[in-house]
């Protein structure tokens, strides 16, 4: 092999072995697809192996660009790291894109915030908001698809960095001019309502309301099982039923809602940042997880 070697041939090796297909690989290096198809031709000689081998599917690693992948990771982080070190960052100047996994409540109460203060103040920053898949994450982030997460703290994955961001909790909710606004809610009230909840993994009926109610003896009506808290604003201000939501996802609302303390105490829920070893030196995303606890007004 000769011993002068292109980097960016390595960084391109680096995106096939990931993407496991040239057309995805090309779009994530910002490159044409015949310009990767002549570097992985290079890499083949290089390698004196075929790397990459084409089926119905995309393409299969062979052996050989299995072993280097791992060692080809660690190496270019490596080097990644030691340019990120010494590198200083200017938000105003900055031009990067930025991929954010989190649940329709973190892109709303959280994300949304951060895009009107990049808009400012580092508006070439791009964000790539992604649904967060708790089960995927590490590999996502292994492969470098996700840049950051926001989610529970019990969710994530032990491998990955978290940092607490934020203390969220519930407030119920009424339509404004419900019969009930005036009056509020006490136990009675909210009991005989009927229920909008939020089941994030869909269709499921019992949500931790019933287990604070249940503590006192009480039982709800589940009418509605909804799959993410957006929606649940607009059903509620469109008809007779009460839910519990985050407070953060109610005041963006407030002009159509009524809003109270739960009748009985419902547990809230923490939020935080979670990243993977390989972004924690970059200077923007560091920058940017600083601005998000700013924002939160996280320690």
């Amino acid at each position: 092999m000769d011993s002068r070697i292109d980097l960016n041939l390595l960084v391109a090796l680096e995106a096939l072995l990931a993407e496991r297909n040239v057309t995805r690989a090309a779009r994530r290096l910002h490159l044409s697809q015949p310009a990767l198809s002549a570097q992985l031709a290079r890499l083949r000689g290089m390698f004196g192996d075929p790397l990459l081998l084409p089926t119905a599917r995309g393409m299969v690693p062979t052996r050989r660009a299995l072993e280097l992948e791992e060692p080809l990771r660690r190496a270019l982080e490596g080097v990644r790291g030691v340019v990120a070190a010494g590198a200083s960052f200017d938000p105003a100047a900055a031009r990067l894109t930025v991929s954010i996994a989190g649940s329709d409540y973190s892109q709303v109460a959280l994300l949304l915030p951060l895009l009107r203060a990049l808009a400012v103040e580092a508006p070439g920053i791009t964000l790539a908001w992604r649904t967060l898949d708790a089960a995927a994450l590490m590999a996502q982030m292994e492969r470098g698809e996700i840049d950051l997460a926001l989610m529970t703290p019990e969710t994530a994955p032990e491998r990955l960095r978290i940092r607490p961001l934020c203390q969220e909790r519930y407030v119920a909710i009424l339509r404004r001019d419900h019969p009930l606004a005036a009056e509020g809610l006490d136990l009675d009230r909210y009991c005989a309502l009927d229920h909008v909840m939020v089941s994030p993994q869909g269709g499921g009926l019992v949500g931790p309301a019933d287990a604070a109610l249940a503590a006192h003896g009480r039982r709800r009506r589940v009418a509605l099982s909804a799959p993410g808290f957006l929606v649940v604003p607009e059903i509620i201000a469109a008809s007779d039923m009460v839910a519990l939501v985050p407070e953060r996802i109610a005041r963006l609302q407030a002009g159509r809602l009524a809003l109270f303390e739960p009748p009985v105490p419902v547990p809230g829920f923490t939020i935080a940042m979670v990243w993977h070893d390989r972004g924690d030196a970059h200077p923007a995303l560091r920058w940017l997880r600083a601005r998000l606890r700013a924002q939160t007004d996280a320690p």
